[in-house]
């Protein structure tokens, strides 16, 4: 009897050390899946370099393209904001961030350049109708102070109108050799120049004929 319960004794501690064996091994190898999954994804989290460098380029050309400077600050900036992200987030080497904002700096230099030249082409289409409206103005202006001086009744300073017809005619010239260098935003300062000037000569040689008309 004795030796029937030693037996099963011996079975039962043989089966329990096995059970422990087995539970052994498949922790050891859970922890070598998890060690090696954890290789394999180091291996693939590689620094975004290509992102980056696309993403500068990006900023750079927009930075070179004379419209998106002058008329698409904000997309501008924004771009250059999220590349400086981007270089931020790959060195502290969360890579995923760094994709994110290098993709956004793109995007931003993109529109910045798209932006520039809508508005560009939008400046230059409004400077030439500015300038055909003062190139006509000036005309009238000078006939009207032509007319002004015959007959001799109507009092103006007729030589300080004369100079500021001159100056007006010399904001025009300007103004269209400035069109014609690709340059509205300067064409359309000039023209406007000369838009107040003749206004004003307009309106004085209107008042001197109004008074003149009313002592006839």
């Amino acid at each position: 009897m004795r030796l029937a319960f030693g037996a099963a004794k011996i079975y039962a501690d043989l089966g329990s050390k096995e059970f422990q064996l087995k539970k052994d091994t498949a922790a050891i190898r859970a922890i070598l899946l998890l060690l090696g999954m954890s290789v394999i994804l180091g291996a693939c989290a590689k620094p975004p370099t290509e992102e980056i460098e696309a993403a500068e380029a990006a900023v750079t050309r927009a930075e070179n393209d004379p419209d998106a400077a002058a008329y698409a600050e904000s997309s501008l900036s924004r771009a250059r904001n999220a590349l400086s992200r981007a270089r931020t987030e790959m060195n502290d080497k969360r890579y995923d961030a760094a994709k994110s904002y290098a993709a956004e700096a793109v995007s931003a230099a993109e529109k910045a350049v798209s932006d520039g030249r809508a508005a560009a082409a939008r400046s230059r289409e409004e400077a030439g109708s500015l300038l055909n409206q003062v190139k006509q103005l000036l005309s009238e202006t000078e006939t009207a102070l032509e007319n002004a001086q015959n007959p001799p009744r109507v009092q103006l300073d007729f030589p300080a109108l004369a100079t500021g017809v001159d100056s007006a005619r010399g904001d025009i010239s300007q103004a269209e050799a400035a069109y014609n260098a690709n340059r509205p935003r300067e064409s359309l300062e000039k023209s406007r120049s000369a838009r107040s000037i003749l206004g004003d000569i307009q309106n004085r040689i209107s008042g001197g004929v109004r008074e003149a008309v009313r002592k006839k």
